[in-house]
């Protein structure tokens, strides 16, 4: 097992650029934790599993998160509990931090996992024009809470 430490970074980005470091193209995330100033999630919207909303929270949030490394690629599903005993959970697309940190502890795989086109597994933002057919597409906003 390898334990991927982040501070004072993008979380995506380092998780990244550690998997390149350590060699490791497919692995599992089995626990990510730590604190986060801000972050960025998206979820499918009622009625249209093949659309995405990325909503970006400018709050500090405790993280609890699992996922995968595929094609050197993090793809995690996160819950970010918030001020006010709240949570708010989704596909993490942006975690920044600087006041706290986080640790990934990942097992690399041998296994090369193939993601067929037609699936909804985003690695990164897309834009709503031009989006591949059977991606969807994305509705950004911000959202602070109170």
């Amino acid at each position: 097992m390898h334990v991927f430490e982040v501070r004072n970074a993008e979380l995506l980005e380092s998780i990244t650029q550690q998997a390149a470091e350590h060699g490791i193209s497919y692995a599992a995330i089995v626990a990510l934790i730590g604190a986060v100033d801000g972050f960025t999630v998206s979820t499918n919207p009622a009625g249209d599993p093949t659309a995405h909303t990325i909503t970006s929270y400018p709050l500090p949030a405790e993280m609890t998160a699992t996922g995968e490394i595929v094609e050197g690629k993090p793809h995690i599903h996160a819950v970010m509990a918030v001020q006010g005993d709240r949570t708010i959970g989704g596909h993490l697309h942006q975690a920044h931090l600087g006041t706290s940190f986080a640790r990934a502890y990942v097992i690399a795989s041998e296994h090369h996992v193939a993601v067929p086109a037609h699936e909804q597994v985003v690695f990164d933002p897309f834009p709503d024009d031009g989006a591949p057919v059977g991606r969807g597409r994305i509705n950004d906003t911000r959202v602070t809470l109170p």
